[in-house]
């Protein structure tokens, strides 16, 4: 145990020394106004995603390591687990150290690290660390371990260290966690790749369906776990399986279509259903038969399996109770302690010596980089004035004068309108007396003619009521003799004449 301790504590020390510097693993999440898994979308056939995992809050992530995209992972924030990890067959390798990492944007959507980074290194960095996702403590004393839905045996160097994120981990006990990465390795090199070009046209999808049980309240226990394949060269096929935790010795074999009803209401995994009607039927009967012998196989050799652990342990039970081996142990145990401590310290001394020379080479990153924008916004403020200025110094000159012509025209109009205002008095003044002869001598005339006018209206009037008045006069006369004569006539005696 205290070997496999130290070599733990040297495999931390060594990751910590690669992740230290350029070539780390970065996980971005997607954005959601991006299409798809942005540079991730070719580990999906057709370059299209699963379809019907819509919730609000799932999360995509395309996972890079070494500056290059090696996987994409669909996250549920709720529960704490990746729905499916998306990635294509590169090539089988043994499964080296773990080194386990975290995704700080997940919790911390506004956190500039946007590289996966340590669970150490994030705590104190990344705000809310563990609100949407789950971390190492999480599994310590559970009962599970994490599990890889891309299983890291079937990746090699940069690749295989993509898969040690806890983004891509569920959940398992320890015998289901070795059953699925056994029984997804052994069909994949098996049955599947030397079906489709040793795997260059082969796409995989690994997920699990979250149960209501969960990890200490937070990381939810898969209801089952299952795997969809898709090749498209020479031939198209596909196919799914699904492996349930109460049947860690076994994983069961179907078609995708049959898949997809297991899975969430309306899931689709692959484009046009990975060729429709036009798959082989002669390739997906080779690769069954393949399947079913290599599931056949291994009830024997998990047998022989057992019987040579059953037989190590004992010699180790009867190797454990040699007394010299014992005497042996506890004289070494203090040395053993001891090259223990140093170990540690000299593993945390480094580990430390490297996070801190890490840190300064950031802060002088940032200083030098924060030095530099500042220093070339300045420049360009700088050079933006003097050439608005520059552009701006004709149209300046121009309004100046402008301004210049239009106040000698505003004073030539005041002192016209002043001069105008001191002469209108006297000049009308002067102009009315001038005029005042020629107005009287103009004036004579009409009023001699209006005189006379008046005159001879006079005369006439005059001349017509003498007319008038003789008329009536003469006219009363000869009317009153002619009266008086009848009378007399008549009565024959005078009438006396009183007038009409």
């Amino acid at each position: 145990l205290g070997s496999w301790q130290w070599t733990v504590k040297m495999s931390i020390l060594f990751s910590l020394c690669i992740f230290a510097f350029p070539g780390f693993s970065q996980g971005r999440v997607v954005g959601v106004d991006e299409a798809g898994f942005a540079e991730c979308n070719d580990f999906f056939y057709g370059e299209t995603p699963p379809e019907g995992f819509t919730a609000s809050f799932n999360v995509k992530i395309c996972q890079w390591y070494n500056k290059e995209p090696r996987f994409a992972t669909l996250y549920s924030t709720e529960d704490k687990t990746p729905l499916y990890s998306a990635f294509k067959y590169t090539k089988a390798a043994q499964s080296g150290e773990e080194s386990w990492l975290v995704e700080p944007q997940i919790d911390d959507p506004g956190n500039d690290l946007e590289e996966m980074v340590h669970e150490a290194d994030a705590v104190g960095s990344v705000n809310n660390l563990g609100a949407n996702q789950a971390l190492t403590t999480d599994y310590v004393d559970s009962g599970y371990e994490r599990g890889q839905l891309n299983p890291g045996s079937l990746n090699e160097d940069d690749f295989q260290l993509a898969t040690y994120t806890l983004t891509n981990a569920v959940p398992m006990t320890p015998s289901l966690s070795e059953s699925w990465h056994k029984d997804v390795e052994n069909i994949v090199e098996q049955a599947l790749a030397p079906h489709c070009e040793n795997g260059a046209h082969l796409y995989l999808v690994a997920g699990a369906v979250p149960s209501s049980l969960r990890v200490k309240d937070k990381v939810s226990v898969p209801e089952f776990l299952w795997l969809a394949a898709c090749c498209d060269a020479p031939e198209v096929w596909s196919v799914g399986f699904l492996k349930r935790p109460s049947g860690e010795n076994g994983i069961e074999d179907l078609s995708v279509e049959k898949l997809e009803k297991q899975l969430p209401s309306g899931a689709h995994l692959f484009k046009s259903s990975c060729g429709g009607g036009s798959q082989s039927q002669k390739k997906m009967e080779a690769i069954l038969q393949t399947i079913n012998q290599i599931q056949s196989e291994e009830p024997i050799l998990q047998t022989v399996a057992g019987k040579h652990g059953e037989g190590q342990r004992t010699q180790e039970k009867r190797g454990e109770g040699s007394l010299l081996k014992r005497v042996a142990s506890i004289i070494a145990a203090p040395f053993t302690k001891l090259l223990r401590i140093i170990a540690y310290v000299l593993v945390e001394v480094v580990r430390y010596t490297c996070s801190f020379l890490w840190y300064v080479f950031k802060q002088l990153s940032n200083t030098a980089m924060g030095g530099l924008y500042s220093l070339c916004n300045g420049v360009m403020s700088y050079g933006k004035e003097i050439s608005t200025v520059l552009v701006n110094i004709p149209w300046d000159v121009a309004k100046v004068a402008a301004n210049i012509v239009m106040g000698f025209v505003r004073i030539f109009q005041n002192t016209l309108s002043l001069i105008y205002r001191i002469l209108r008095i006297p000049m009308g003044l002067f102009l009315h007396i001038m005029a005042f002869p020629l107005d009287t001598l103009c004036a004579i005339p009409i009023v001699l003619k209006d005189v006379a006018t008046g005159v001879g209206g006079t005369c006439s009037l005059i001349v017509d009521a003498t007319g008038a008045l003789m008329s009536v006069g003469f006219r009363g006369r000869n009317r009153g003799q002619n009266l008086g004569w009848c009378v007399l006539a008549d009565n024959s005696h005078p009438l006396t004449f009183q007038g009409i």
